[in-house]
């Protein structure tokens, strides 16, 4: 990496338990490095300690920035921000926690100067409790399969892309972000490697089961048109089962069995129906909300205080 910098991109929300730890490990294994570099953290929101504890290191290292978001935006936002304002010729992007280490940082180098454009980490083994493990599984299966993307198996948050691919993503404008999605709809010259793990330093995840799932619905809305399809194909499903279920009441009535409608199955198809009806409308009106927020074109992001950096 003659010449080249290498920009961090980290975001970062209530990490005041290992964001000490991450920036001491960080630096030692750069000057190990000997490479040009620098930090950008990207706080979301955080109301703890996180920031003071970064100013403070900022101050005795020009290296490290940080960019105050005004509120929490979430992770998809504050990743776009970092990458907004990281000025490096590549750029890696990491998690706090400490999982993804730091001594991983030279291979990923070595590999993109091979002249990919994306290089994903791939885990050699996710170091979590079970049920992390499985909820993770859930995740990624769910967008495997409702997306069409596809994802790297045992994908890690740790991967370094050039210049050229930081300045495409940035072309994108949504604001329903799914960061996942948008790497792999570039494109590019891509190529994975493996990574060992550790566990997490302190603290506990923020991105909970509740918000992979949130995340992951937004996806499959976002790069899918999965939904309004099984809405088409359940609704002629039904129309199929009314005309035979139809045609098999009348050929009965006629030829068989000589019986009296009741009102209670009448009632249950009208309720069935109503239900159905109401659940495929809530997923037009889901798209159409969607379309209403992207039309508005609002910034992606909001801005409190930015430290060792320009505004950009």
């Amino acid at each position: 990496m003659v010449n080249k910098k290498l920009s961090f991109v980290v975001p970062v929300y209530f990490e005041e338990e290992v964001i000490s730890r991450f920036i001491m490990e960080m630096t030692e294994e750069l000057k190990n490095l000997s490479i040009s570099y620098e930090i950008v953290f990207i706080d979301d929101g955080s109301t703890d300690n996180t920031v003071s504890i970064i100013k403070q290191e900022a101050l005795n290292n020009s290296n490290i920035k940080l960019v105050e978001l005004s509120y929490n935006h979430g992770k998809q936002a504050a990743l776009t921000a970092g990458i907004t304002h990281a000025t490096g010729d590549y750029l890696l992007y990491m998690d706090p926690d400490l999982q993804d280490p730091p001594t991983e940082i030279g291979r990923f180098i070595t590999e993109i100067e091979k002249g990919y454009d994306l290089v994903f980490g791939i885990r050699k083994e996710k170091k979590d409790s079970f049920i992390n493990k499985m909820f993770s599984k859930i995740f990624w299966g769910t967008l495997r399969k409702f997306t069409g993307l596809k994802l790297p198996e045992g994908l890690a948050v740790m991967r370094i892309f050039n210049r050229r691919f930081a300045d495409k993503f940035l072309e994108y404008k949504e604001q329903n972000r799914f960061i996942e999605g948008i790497f792999m709809h570039i494109g590019m010259k891509q190529s994975a490697i493996e990574i060992d793990q550790r566990e997490r330093y302190a603290g506990t995840s923020k991105f909970n089961f509740r918000k992979k799932m949130e995340l992951a619905f937004n996806a499959i809305f976002d790069f899918s048109e999965l939904p309004l399809r099984l809405a088409v194909k359940l609704g002629v499903t039904f129309i199929l089962i009314g005309i035979v279920m139809l045609t098999i009441i009348v050929f009965l009535k006629l030829y068989l069995i000589d019986f009296q409608s009741g009102w209670p199955s009448i009632i249950s198809a009208l309720i069935i129906a109503t239900g159905v009806q109401l659940f495929f409308i809530g997923i037009a009106a889901l798209y159409i909300g969607k379309i209403y927020k992207e039309s508005k074109g609002r910034p992606l992001f909001s801005i409190k205080e930015l430290t060792n950096l320009n505004d950009r």
